[in-house]
């Protein structure tokens, strides 16, 4: 997996509770042109180089038991 950089300048983060998802979002909104599934229902957001954000489906379930 290449290397991918993140510049902490600004986290937004946002629980969709109906769906059980938590997405956190790195730097001023951007959107991304490819994504990484690190782990099941965990996906990196990225464009070019850069991490825009992180996606964690079922977030409850794997993080609040």
């Amino acid at each position: 997996m290449e290397k991918a950089f993140l510049a902490l300048k600004k986290v937004d983060i946002d629980c969709d509770e109906e769906s059980d998802v938590l997405y956190i979002s790195f730097g001023p909104p951007s959107e991304a042109d490819d994504s990484i599934e690190v782990d099941e229902g965990v996906v990196y957001r990225l464009k070019g180089k850069n991490m825009v954000g992180i996606t964690i489906i079922s977030f409850k379930e794997r993080f609040l038991k």
